[in-house]
């Protein structure tokens, strides 16, 4: 379990296939991240994606991604810098919000600008999660704990607006991204519950 508070800033330095349709080997510089208490087997998000240690040297350390997470995720197939975060303590501050690294979708940029001091990114989500975004909601995008200002019904899913306050964009990877960008998405687990309450029967309950 994590919160969608990135750590450190990281990058990808190797990529390794593992076989034929069977994933990659990553090796990642951890930037400011601190490994000393992170033991081979421990959990990491990467890109808001959760991922076990297999390995750690120094500041570098290394995790499998699989061929279907590699088919669920942008980002994890290339070398470049992705957001970082350890699993959270259960003693932890939840700076952010409950976030399982578990990504549901993957979304689009669609326009990403300025505004004042800040930058107003709007993003494309797939028609199935359309349903889980509200208004001043919890949404994770590429890792990264942000809100909901906005919310649009389209046809191809749903448009919504972020604020991204100068912070956030000078901790995060979130400042390199360009419009047609594909970005890692997981939606609220609170929704996900609700989702499920209101729409299952409870067993041998009658009307």
């Amino acid at each position: 379990m994590f919160t969608g508070i990135v750590a450190a800033v990281g990058r990808i330095e190797r990529v390794e296939p593992l076989g034929r349709d069977a994933g990659v080997r990553l090796t990642i510089e951890a930037g400011a991240l601190d490994l000393a208490d992170v033991a081979p087997g421990d959990s990491i998000a990467i890109q808001g994606a959760c991922m076990t240690a297999i390995g750690i040297e120094g500041n570098r350390f290394r995790v499998d991604v699989s061929g279907e997470s590699l088919s669920k995720t942008a980002g994890l197939d290339r070398p470049g810098d992705v957001n970082l975060e350890k699993a959270m303590r259960l003693d932890d501050r939840i700076g952010g919000h409950l976030v399982s690294g578990h990504v549901d979708g993957l979304g689009a940029v669609v326009s990403f600008e300025p505004v004042g001091e800040s930058w107003r990114l709007v993003l494309r989500a797939p028609a199935e999660l359309a349903k889980y975004f509200a208004y001043k909601g919890s949404i994770t995008v590429n890792g990264v704990s942000l809100t909901v200002n906005r919310v649009t019904d389209v046809a191809e899913g749903a448009e919504f607006e972020i604020n991204l306050i100068p912070h956030t964009i000078s901790v995060t990877t979130l400042k390199s991204l360009r419009p047609g960008d594909r970005v890692n998405l997981e939606v609220d687990l609170i929704a996900r519950y609700v989702e499920r309450m209101l729409g299952a029967a409870a067993p041998g309950i009658r009307d």
